[in-house]
């Protein structure tokens, strides 16, 4: 059906702009489509149109009043209100309830309609977002519960909370000083205060989004050391390069290898002790096997805190090997890091200071929110911006009125970057480093705890005497407790371990549970 033709009057319009010439059902389809990407702000169509066709010296241009309102930002702010709402009520308020469900377990299909995850042309109410926040809240699980019981963080720092508010409503990105003033100078006092605790006298360091993107770039760092070439040449022409690690790493070790061309072959695993630590012994003897063959070792990353068992690998003894070789000593201490700030458990540590770089998470033990991970570097002559710099003339000019050395963007893969060290600056400001100290030896004192309660109740193994935070065990159901150990009683324990309802378990165990009890559990280990 053809459209009629009118005229179509606006008040107060540049002469030039008085009369014009539309499809009354072209721009009845126009205005209708803006307003419905408005709709979840609540303004109606008929509003919509009305402020866009009545602005002031209105600018159109393709159909588009293009001085026109984007968004009604009274409506907004009544959103962001009362979902803040909903927010302190429940999360923050029921943060440390234990009478409340860890999880309202839904399967993938049933929880696919109770969302309503499709998203459809015309913008949703308001009161139908604001059931939705309460929707993704009621079925996600609470990780701050002091009976959520999961892979080595939990919990709520309300400090750490405050400061993800700031930066989410600021939503800056940490690359240039003239972009993100405040939060660069902040990561920079961080990373010095970190810096100081590993035991070096200066260093440089970026924080990350993850301890898997720490130990990419310290493996990626440790290359461009061995062979600086690379960074232009690629990797035709190089020897085969071969890096070392503990058998009881973290699995990023090996998607590294793999994302940076490394190869997951060219990762040689050290044998660890019954406690899961690196044999010093067997590094040596790998590192000289691997001169043999006529590879090119360049790399051995030590773990400070291991994933299942909590083991801290000999760091002064590895450090020795690495000393003799010429290969740079990277330690994850994604996990165990935290404990260098408690003056009693920082000998676990002990020989960091000898590491050439060290990844730290203070998202884990010290409850800064994830994401918060830092890799830290001893040397401090710009090996990471050489390294990963592409300097961006329209970004990184150095002709700027003011310190370009403060641009620290060059530093990081990543353009766009989350200013993460902000949670853990307040954090700290908030508690000082005392306050975080006692965190550390609180979390050890209750897997102690934990270690004498798990001795005293039958049915219970201790699979180990834990040296940090994890607490590893055997639960031993009754109908199994009289058989004798063999390939039969083990048989039958892993396949009632699938259905014990390990949540249930272990809140009963703690049954006092305070909110900071959660920690002393990271590793419920059945294995």
């Amino acid at each position: 059906m053809r459209a009629e033709r009118r005229e179509v009057q606006v008040c107060d319009i540049d002469s030039n702009l008085k009369r014009f010439y539309l499809c009354g059902a072209w721009i009845n389809e126009t205005l209708s489509k803006g307003c419905r990407r408005l709709g979840a702000i609540g303004l109606a169509d008929g509003i919509c149109k009305q402020e866009m066709l009545q602005k002031k010296n209105a600018v159109l241009v393709d159909g588009v009043v293009l001085n026109g309102p984007i968004m009604d930002s009274k409506a907004g702010e009544k959103f962001v209100e009362e979902a803040c709402n909903i927010i302190m009520e429940k999360v923050i308020q029921k943060a440390d309830d234990v009478t409340e469900k860890v999880c309202e377990w839904q399967d993938p299909e049933t929880l696919k309609q109770i969302l309503d995850l499709e998203m459809r042309d015309a913008g949703e109410s308001h009161q139908k977002l604001l059931q939705l926040c309460q929707d993704v809240i009621q079925y996600s699980v609470k990780t701050s519960h002091p009976r959520f019981f999961n892979q080595l963080y939990a919990g709520i720092d309300y400090y750490s909370l405050v400061a993800r508010f700031i930066t989410e409503a600021l939503n800056p990105s940490v690359y240039t000083y003239e972009v993100s003033p405040v939060f660069l100078l902040v990561e920079e006092a961080v990373i010095k205060k970190m810096i100081e605790f590993i035991g070096w006298e200066e260093g440089d360091g970026i924080f990350n989004p993850g301890g898997s993107v720490s130990n990419m770039y310290a493996m990626n760092l440790a290359r461009y050391k061995f062979c600086p070439e690379i960074k232009e040449k690629g990797l035709s022409g190089l020897p085969r390069l071969v890096l070392f690690t503990s058998e009881e790493c973290h699995y990023s070790m090996k998607k590294a290898a793999s994302f940076l061309g490394i190869g997951t072959e060219n990762v040689y695993f050290i044998k660890a002790d019954e406690r899961g630590k690196m044999i010093p012994e067997e590094l040596e003897k790998q590192v000289q096997r691997a001169r043999k063959e006529g590879s090119a070792p360049f790399l051995v990353c030590a773990t400070a805190g291991t994933t299942v068992l909590g083991a801290f690998d000999p760091l002064d003894k590895i450090a020795d090997i690495c000393e003799k070789h010429g290969l740079w000593l990277h330690v994850d201490a994604s996990w165990g890091g935290s404990a260098l700030i408690s003056r009693k458990h920082c000998r676990l540590l002990h020989g960091i200071h000898r590491a050439d770089s060290v990844a730290w998470n203070p998202h884990k033990m010290l409850l800064a929110g994830i994401q918060c991970c830092a890799l830290l570097v001893k040397d401090n002559s710009g090996l990471l911006k050489k390294c990963y710099s592409a300097k961006a003339a329209y970004l990184f000019q150095q002709d700027k009125f003011y310190d370009v050395s403060y641009d620290t963007g060059d530093k990081s893969i990543q353009c766009s970057r989350r200013p993460d060290a902000f949670k853990f600056w307040l954090m700290w400001k908030a508690l000082g480093t005392t306050g975080l100290e006692e965190r550390v030896n609180r979390a050890l004192a209750l897997a102690r705890y934990l270690v004498e309660e798990i001795k005293k109740r039958e049915g219970f193994q201790l699979l180990l005497e834990p040296e940090y935070a994890n607490v590893c065990f055997w639960y031993i159901p009754p109908s199994l407790r009289k058989m004798e150990d063999g390939p039969e009683f083990w048989q039958k324990l892993h396949q009632r371990c699938r259905h014990l309802q390990v949540f249930s378990l272990l809140s009963k165990l703690l049954a006092a549970g305070r909110t900071e009890r959660r920690r002393t559990v990271l590793s419920a280990s059945l294995v």
